[in-house]
């Protein structure tokens, strides 16, 4: 599968890109330093189930501790920035163009941490119907991303999301519900939660 550059914002054709999400397959780089993007099909694919999140008792006193506050879709690109700082990440220019127009246009969405009015780590994903395709993640003080993960799962249960796709695993999100299917047991929760109408909503 080729990608197609929208030359006027330097980032992916959208429409294309849709398509691509809706049929189990997304775009990476090589490093935020190569200019190239890929697709990637996954024989294996990483999703947390939204009733399988596991927030430990320290998470939540580190909470109450730290008065932590959680917003939605504020500071979208200063996270965008943050996770694409990362020591390892393969978010390239033409990539965070692409998430910054998706954002505009109301796909990307975002869920920042802050503690003493700072922010310090959050995350980023993709909506499209009852799908939320987590895309990145990073924590500039201890337990930011698990934070901000509590805080999305609980809103994507609030919304009516079917399923939370994480591309793939690592120890981090395994310790925190995540699980490993096939890619073909994944495309078909995929058709199924796409038919679900739901919106990254405020409550």
């Amino acid at each position: 599968m080729e990608y197609i550059i929208n030359n006027k914002n330097n980032c992916l054709d959208i429409e294309m890109l849709m398509n691509a999400y809706t049929n189990g397959i997304f775009p990476m780089a090589e490093s935020q330093f190569n200019e190239k993007v890929f697709w990637v099909e996954p024989k294996f694919r990483g999703v947390i189930p939204l009733d399988n999140f596991h927030s430990s008792r320290s998470l939540e006193r580190h909470i109450r501790r730290h008065n932590s506050i959680v917003k939605y879709d504020k500071n979208f690109e200063l996270i965008l920035n943050g996770c694409a700082k990362r020591n390892q990440t393969w978010i390239n220019p033409i990539l965070k163009n692409t998430y910054k127009l998706l954002y505009e246009k109301g796909y990307a969405h975002s869920v920042g941490v802050f503690e003493d009015d700072k922010l310090v780590g959050g995350l980023f994903g993709i909506s499209i119907n009852g799908v939320f395709f987590g895309e990145s993640m990073y924590s500039n003080a201890p337990n930011a991303s698990k934070i901000a993960l509590k805080y999305l799962i609980d809103r994507l249960k609030t919304c009516g999301y079917e399923l939370f796709d994480t591309q793939f695993i690592s120890d981090h999100l395994i310790s925190l519900g995540a699980i490993e299917i096939k890619q073909e047991l994944y495309l078909k929760y995929l058709e199924k939660a796409l038919k679900t109408k739901v919106k990254f909503a405020f409550y």
